[in-house]
């Protein structure tokens, strides 16, 4: 089966991360008039070393980008890390801000794991995710516990403790865990975004769901938010039409 298929049985609008990335630039292009060049870029993604497998060169043409996530993609740079990416945007340009969760989905349709270079055997993907599912469902989470040591898995181990019954519950965990993840992701990008001021007129925020394959297969994205915030009216307006509309060329 074609990977493409095999990851669309889990995420229905599943593209190629080539094809998501260039598609996203040519929409910007279309819509708000802006070249790569003038885009500074913002990432909360997981640090794990296989989301750098399979991003495009055009990506590149982009400032940055300013890593703001730790583990599995929460931003966990805050809002030091927020203003200080603000302050290197280019006067005619914009802000994007891609954000992510990441999981892994195998040949075979496996998912929350991947086959990687050089290993023989599956591994988790995401790890962290995982381990912190791992302890939930062992009922092993201890509320409100957090230290210097392990702040991050902590953290993620937290932010799944407060969905207990719906991760349990869930047909499939860790494709409902990685859910809860995105919207955790996502709410705290939102508060971020609110406190922080942007030397320039257009805030575009994508996010979604990044799906690595296995070694062989590459990596892929699932949008669940693409827009642009207008600082000058404070309005909003997706653009997730024109980006499943649009072809690459």
């Amino acid at each position: 089966m074609n990977p493409i298929e095999t990851v669309r049985k889990f995420y229905p609008n599943a593209e190629t991360t080539i094809d998501t990335v260039n598609k996203f630039l040519d929409v910007v292009e279309h819509l708000l008039g802006y070249k790569t060049h003038q885009l500074m870029h913002a990432d909360s993604m997981c640090c794990d070393d296989v989301n750098s497998i399979q991003y495009p060169p055009r990506a590149y043409e982009m400032l940055g980008p300013f890593s703001m996530g730790g583990l599995n993609g929460f931003p966990f740079a805050g809002i030091t890390g927020m203003n200080a990416f603000a302050h290197h945007v280019p006067e005619d340009g914009a802000v994007v801000v891609f954000y992510a969760p990441h999981i892994g989905i195998t040949h075979d349709g496996k998912i929350g794991e991947i086959s990687r270079i050089g290993q023989s055997a599956n591994s988790a993907c995401c790890g962290a995710a995982r381990g912190a599912l791992a302890k939930l469902l062992a009922n092993e989470i201890v509320e409100g516990h957090m230290s210097d040591m392990d702040y991050q898995m902590n953290t993620i181990e937290q932010i799944f403790l407060r969905q207990a019954d719906r991760i349990i519950r869930a047909e499939n965990q860790v494709f409902e865990a990685t859910e809860v993840m995105y919207e955790a992701i996502d709410e705290r990008i939102q508060e971020l975004v609110a406190k922080t001021s942007y030397p320039c007129r257009h805030v575009i925020l994508i996010g979604g769901i990044f799906i690595n394959g296995d070694k062989d297969m590459g990596s892929f994205c699932s949008y669940k938010r693409f827009e642009y915030l207008d600082l000058q009216t404070n309005e909003r307006t997706s653009m997730m039409k024109e980006f499943y509309e649009h072809q690459p060329v």
